[in-house]
């Protein structure tokens, strides 16, 4: 349940002061694999496709991440999730993809991601079997990364499911964790064990970015479970290892403004953000959405913590993050089912007193002037974004 923060003044400074300043030494070490310095961006076929995965569907879902812009905008990684091989493994023990899906093989379909100036994903499980009942890698690390190498791949979604034999989730990890380094060949390491087992005590050592929550959904009131369970984990997050708040149901499910107000709040939590639609029919509106430069800049930017709720009024809510260049990234967000004025401060941002500030709207793309006030008109089930900095044009000024 969310806590009523109210919206005193002298609050405001607190949690303003808690929010902005230098984070403390921390006791766990990131993982240290020179990859993920900033939150992955890319795309995941389950929350469309589920297990209707295929080598055309990834072919043509490369194509789609170059012609849409997606590819312009940053967006790198495509990721094939569960169901992707054999029911059995090979008389060697190997992990086989199935060949009526995958007929060329996966070494092929790799290179022909990666011909596009893409990078390429696969699925596996910390336990005996993936969630949807396939071979797993528990006990097969090693052998299973480096046939990953073999083909290829640049990155790893590593699943909590099949874990019979009640292996503690910080081994299971770390064991594949080891392997991956081992093959030499960088490959990202996406935690997915929905925030249990202690993954906050030992994520950041053990993968570039770990789930922090049970699964996602296209619907906006799961989308609001999972933001309200952030702020606990914004201290944890650094470059190389991020929270994740699960991938993104943009352009599936929520409205436009939904989705608008979806990934405007995940890019202020520096997540991965991880595109979950078809990109081959997504409306414009979605690809407008995914594609705003402005709004990927601030999930691409470490100012020294992740964004956090700073204040909370009901319905309404004012989200927060530093930004590197000193701005502040805001989100105001409307949860109620009609429309309401959300409003913050420069100072309740932590922002130095200046004689102006200008507030850049990072949907609209415009700035304006402002004494420090911050406010919007904010649509049901909707969010502003907006970025704050000093500024030496004050209101009503040319």
């Amino acid at each position: 349940m969310r806590s009523a923060l109210g919206s005193t003044a002298a609050l405001a400074v607190i949690i303003a002061a808690l929010l902005f300043a230098p984070p403390s030494a921390r006791p766990d070490t990131p993982l240290d694999n020179g990859l993920a310095l900033t939150p992955v961006l890319g795309w995941n076929d389950w929350n469309a496709f589920g297990c209707a995965v295929d080598d055309a569907l990834i072919r043509e879902t490369a194509d789609a991440m170059v012609s849409s812009g997606m590819a312009a905008a940053g967006y790198e990684y495509v990721t094939i999730d569960d169901c992707w091989s054999l029911r059995t493994r090979d008389d060697d023990g190997d992990l086989v993809a199935d060949p009526v899906r995958f007929p060329a093989g996966m070494k092929a379909l790799a290179d022909y991601v990666h011909g596009k100036g893409l990078k390429i994903g696969i699925y596996s499980s910390a336990g005996l079997t993936t969630c949807a009942g396939y071979p797993a890698s528990l006990g097969h690390e090693v052998r299973d990364a480096t046939l990953w190498a073999s083909w290829g791949i640049d990155y790893l979604k590593y699943d909590n499911c099949g874990n019979t034999g009640g292996t503690p989730g910080e081994e299971r990890f770390a064991a594949m964790r080891d392997a991956l380094v081992a093959t030499g060949r960088p490959i990202v390491f996406a935690v997915c064990n929905w925030g249990v087992d202690s993954v906050r005590v030992w994520g950041p050592s053990t993968g570039n970015s770990w789930r922090t929550t049970g699964d996602i959904t296209d619907d906006w009131t799961t989308v609001m479970a999972i933001l309200d369970a952030q702020p606990a984990w914004a201290a944890r997050s650094r470059p190389g290892a991020w929270n994740d708040p699960d991938m993104l149901e943009v352009g599936n499910g929520l409205t436009d403004t939904e989705a608008r107000a979806h990934f405007s709040l995940w890019a202020l939590l520096n997540a991965p953000l991880l595109a979950g639609n078809d990109l081959r029919s997504m409306t414009e509106g979605t690809r407008t959405t995914l594609t705003n430069t402005e709004v990927v800049a601030v999930d691409q930017d470490w100012g020294g913590r992740q964004g956090t709720r700073i204040a909370d009024h009901g319905d309404q809510e004012v989200w927060a993050k530093p930004m590197s260049d000193g701005s502040t990234a805001v989100v105001l967000l409307n949860r109620a089912d009609t429309a309401a004025t959300v409003s913050t401060t420069a100072g309740a941002l932590g922002l130095p007193a200046a004689p102006a500030y200008s507030v850049r709207d990072l949907w609209a793309h415009t700035a304006e002037p402002s004494a420090g006030a911050v406010t919007a008109e904010v649509p049901a089930h909707g969010a502003a974004m907006v970025r704050v900095s000093t500024s030496t044009t004050r209101p009503g000024e040319l």
